[in-house]
């Protein structure tokens, strides 16, 4: 018998990282789609997560990216107050080589299958003309476009969100909230992270930038005369002199065992999911003490705006929502320090106890 102890199926059964109650293993050999639907939880509602769209190394590295997201999403929609619960899917592959409108039509018949128990919207790869094609075969799409009865672009009110974490964690550190003067590292400006350099400098931040595309560093040097410099690469970015705040905006892992120990921000607040590379980094950043503001409460903006599209989206009534981050960062920042835990831990701790006190699972309407 084969030995999983260490496999996919071990963490979905057996480890604290698993708990989900459905993972779909999608395969459709006309158009080359491989796809994995992880669902973490109903207990608030149906899961509601993004798709990624990435060449994974081994069909393994999907699943488990998969699992890790739908968990982090069942916390972030908790944590954000909605009625949904925690899903995720991750399509196998390069986007720019194999992506199609008959792959992302099979694709979106997958998601029809599950009769609504996870709905989907955009990620990493992914956009909001492919959740247009999607919705052609799914009603449980969102992320659309606004000529398809859509919200478009999450990304906006994503930097928004990540932008009042910031503020909160200003408020917490420096006793005030405002961002004026700091020195702001942004790893990544593309979808989100060239959003998230406007809200800085129209408040008077110093930004430094690195991004692995080229063309989406020099997009952002040409929009501002002044206050925003690049470097070449992230382990620059987390060495910069002088950083007040470190923003992880591209993939996740970004706080490691290697990064911490020379990080020189006093504060980590970033768009990225996931950026605790394993459980143990948060207390290793508490020691250093650097303020880290769970990633997936403050970069909660485009999942409220996602979830609001279901209902008819009112951009006003979303952006209200998303300004609520401010008080939820500090209000985790105060039960961190009353239980004597890292922000992280008490985030969780929070998240959990209103998908406890959920009421049982809901079908989908």
């Amino acid at each position: 018998m084969t030995d999983v102890t260490n496999g996919v199926l071990h963490t979905l059964f057996h480890s604290d990282q698993g708990g989900h109650e459905q993972v779909v293993l999608c395969q459709d050999r006309a158009t080359g789609l491989k796809a994995v639907i992880a669902i973490h939880s109903t207990a608030l509602g149906p899961a509601l997560g993004g798709t990624r769209f990435y060449p994974y190394a081994t069909e393994e590295e999907a699943v488990a990216d998969a699992l890790n997201l739908a968990r982090g999403m069942s916390y972030k929609n908790a944590m954000a107050g909605l009625d949904h619960g925690g899903g995720k899917a991750v399509i196998i592959g390069d986007p720019e080589r194999i992506k199609t409108e008959e792959l992302l039509l099979a694709y979106g018949r997958f998601v029809a299958s599950l009769g609504g128990r996870y709905v989907t919207a955009c990620d990493v790869g992914t956009y909001v003309a492919d959740m247009d094609v999607i919705a052609r075969e799914c009603r449980w799409t969102t992320g659309r476009s606004p000529e398809n009865g859509g919200a478009g672009d999450s990304s906006v009110l994503t930097a928004f969100g990540v932008y009042q974490g910031m503020r909160a964690s200003a408020q917490h550190v420096w006793g005030d909230p405002t961002l004026r003067g700091r020195k702001v590292g942004v790893a990544g400006v593309g979808k989100v992270g060239h959003h998230l350099v406007r809200h800085l400098r129209d408040e008077g931040a110093e930004v430094v930038i690195t991004d692995v595309r080229a063309d989406s560093v020099r997009r952002v040097l040409d929009q501002y005369a002044e206050g925003v410099t690049a470097v070449a690469d992230t382990d620059a970015l987390i060495r910069v002199e002088g950083l007040d705040i470190y923003a992880p905006c591209a993939l996740g892992g970004a706080l490691s065992d290697d990064s911490v120990p020379v990080l020189t921000a006093k504060v980590v607040c970033g768009a990225a999911n996931n950026q605790l590379a394993h459980p143990g980094v948060e207390k290793d950043l508490a020691d250093r003490g650097i303020l880290y503001a769970p990633d997936y409460v403050v970069n909660a903006g485009g999942v409220i705006q996602v979830a609001d599209e279901l209902h008819g989206f009112d951009f006003d009534r979303c952006k209200a929502k998303a300004s609520k981050i401010f008080d939820t960062t500090l209000a985790i920042f105060a039960r961190a320090k009353e239980d004597g835990i890292p922000p992280a831990a008490a985030a969780d701790r929070i998240a959990e106890q209103r998908m406890a006190e959920a009421r049982p699972p809901r079908a989908a309407h």
